[in-house]
């Protein structure tokens, strides 16, 4: 039967696709008496749920292959020997025979047997292997619940596969979307989590919120995820298929037209130019940001190097990459952000810091480069050296006061020297500038631009600690709002200290990239956007709807808001407006006929 679930939009498409719950927490379980007449029917229920499990689990390891295969193959054939143990299969015949327990309430009555015996247990080892116990009863109860017809089978066979869960790690993210996920339905999360902006990177739609998926959909139920609604269609029925595809052909047609603007200018409609430049930190960003028409990097990330290593990358490793990375981009600028690295990753990068409570507001960032400046130094001399192939720009994270930048340069200085005297080529100038995501940075931004050639405005960190609130936390997504009046009034501030400055000031949080927010920050006079590769012909598109100064005569009517209700309720009469200036002028020009 048709059931429909809402929920919040964390990332924009459609899907269509079979359930595939990730370690469902919870279940709805039949917990009425069985009657006599009864109990040999379900013992049958039971036992064919039993051999489903065991058929997936040979069928997983069946598609497993090579290193996957060898990391994975012994917790398969653990749930393996757990859905034969007699003990258990004995357990579960007995309470539906003797005590008269339905399937599922028997089999959630041995899992909180069984894993009370394993958490009293003193061998921590042996206490971790309660998950086994739970994963392995998650699974026949999903197999016991599953309600799909004929027909759905049919098309679940044809299809990929959603992902069903309580929350998904990015990296987890990363692995499935390789191996054919096509959406994920989330019954926690926020739109603003690190999950969330890598679901709208690799164009999966994604629905957060949906508070009853655990409970309402099992493993196979053929989904149809809809985030342009904001919705879950659990048995989708003809009508809606026919939806489904008639938005396919719609994205077709979008995606065709979209690929008209790759080379073209990104101009206002009345006539300002704007910048759009990428985000980026692996090969395939690069070649998207060149195909898309971008103006350059706005941010490259140079974690991966750091995190994708046993130890410390070499000089050598890192100046291949920047070289490369310059390279690739064609004389276009580049910029080059320092190791961004947090307290709670430094530790994979040999570089931990050990008892910080609160990584967020510990040793992170420029902190932590200053506190290691050999290994900063190593990739200052792997900067300066790719700059003699193109243009680059260095950006600094996490920059609180001017002394920070000082260093910085004082750094700088010295590397060129070293650099020199070692009889390699340098740059002419390199242009240094700070990322604004600490709130005193903001505040003092004018004292930062004596010493900064250029800022870039790092939002999403920015915006958490602006609002004391956790981007990933689902309870507090009304305070975790881009469009809060004291962020707005912030990021005004830095835009203009930058033009009196006449010091370019960009912006490469998430907003950036988020067609939704485009107006607003043109109306704060931002003039560079940096953002993920994938989003810069949407936000090309939006710009050219948009007229730049009509915008920004309605900025102090923004930054004056008292809410972002207020806010919101502006940007729409705005955008009312220019729409419909847009019409007239089209009508007055139109030829007649």
């Amino acid at each position: 039967m048709r059931h429909l679930l809402p929920g919040t939009t964390a990332s924009r498409g459609m899907a269509l696709g079979r359930a595939r719950l990730v370690q469902p927490s919870r279940y709805l379980v039949d917990t009425r008496p069985l009657g006599e007449d009864e109990v040999d029917s379900e013992i049958e229920k039971l036992h064919r749920a039993l051999d489903t499990a065991r058929l997936e689990l040979r069928e997983l390891r069946g598609k497993l292959h090579g290193a996957l295969a060898r990391e994975v193959s012994e917790f398969i054939d653990a749930h393996t020997l757990l859905l034969d143990d007699p003990e258990l299969l004995r357990g579960l015949d007995d309470l539906v025979r003797i005590g008269h327990y339905r399937p599922g309430a028997a089999l959630k009555k041995q899992r909180d047997r069984l894993a009370a015996i394993f958490e009293a247990m003193d061998d921590p080892y042996l206490r971790s292997r309660k998950e086994d116990i739970d994963q392995v009863i998650n699974r026949v109860i999903s197999a016991l619940q599953r309600q799909t017809s004929v027909e759905e089978r049919k098309i679940a066979a044809r299809v990929g596969e959603i992902l069903i869960a309580d929350s998904i790690a990015p990296a987890d993210m990363a692995h499935l979307a390789g191996n054919g996920l096509l959406g994920v339905v989330a019954s926690s999360g926020s739109p603003y989590s690190h999950s969330a902006i890598l679901a709208r990177s690799l164009d999966l739609p994604m629905l957060v919120g949906v508070r009853d998926a655990l409970s309402t959909i099992h493993d196979d139920d053929l989904i149809l995820l809809d985030s342009e609604r904001g919705e879950a269609v659990v048995h989708p029925t003809a009508q809606d298929l026919s939806r489904y595809r008639a938005w396919q052909r719609e994205a077709a047609q979008e995606g065709r037209r979209l690929a008209t603007l790759a080379n073209a200018p990104t101009r206002t409609r009345d006539g300002v130019d704007i910048r759009l430049y990428a985000n980026a930190e692996m090969a395939p960003d690069i070649a998207s940001a060149r195909a898309r028409g971008a103006d350059g990097v706005g941010l490259y990330r140079t974690e991966f190097l750091f995190l994708r290593h046993k130890g410390l990358p070499s000089e050598d490793e890192q100046f291949i990459a920047y070289r490369d990375l310059v390279l690739g981009m064609g004389g276009l600028p580049v910029t080059i952000r320092t190791l961004d690295l947090g307290a709670d990753k430094a530790d994979a990068a040999g570089l931990a810091i050990r008892g910080e409570e609160n990584p967020a507001l510990g040793v992170r960032g420029v902190r932590l480069s200053l506190r290691y400046p050999a290994v900063f130094t190593t990739q200052i001399r792997a900067i300066l050296r790719a700059a003699c192939y193109g243009p680059v720009r260095v950006l600094v994270p996490m920059v609180t006061q001017p002394d920070e930048l000082i260093a910085v340069r004082t750094l700088f200085k010295l590397a060129r020297q070293e650099l020199k005297r070692e009889n390699v080529d340098l740059p002419e100038k390199l242009s240094l500038g700070a990322m604004i995501e600490v709130p005193a940075a903001a505040i003092n931004v004018r004292e930062l631009l004596e010493h900064a050639d250029f800022l870039a405005i790092g939002t999403n960190d920015l915006a958490q600690y602006v609002l004391a609130a956790d981007r990933g936390n689902d309870a507090l997504e009304n305070i975790y709002n881009p469009l809060q009046p004291a962020l707005l009034r912030l990021i005004s501030h830095v835009l203009t200290a930058g033009r009196r400055a006449r010091k370019p000031v960009s912006l490469c949080g998430e907003i950036g990239g988020d067609v939704n927010f485009t107006a607003m920050l043109l109306a704060l006079g931002l003039c560079e956007f940096s953002m993920h590769p994938g989003q810069l012909l949407l936000v090309r598109d939006r710009i050219a709807s948009l007229d730049f100064h009509m915008l920004r005569k309605h900025a102090p009517k923004l930054i004056r808001a008292r809410s972002h209700e207020e806010v919101a309720e502006m940007l729409g009469k705005i955008m009312l407006a220019s729409q419909a200036v847009c019409s007239e002028s089209i009508s007055v020009n139109a030829p007649v006929l």
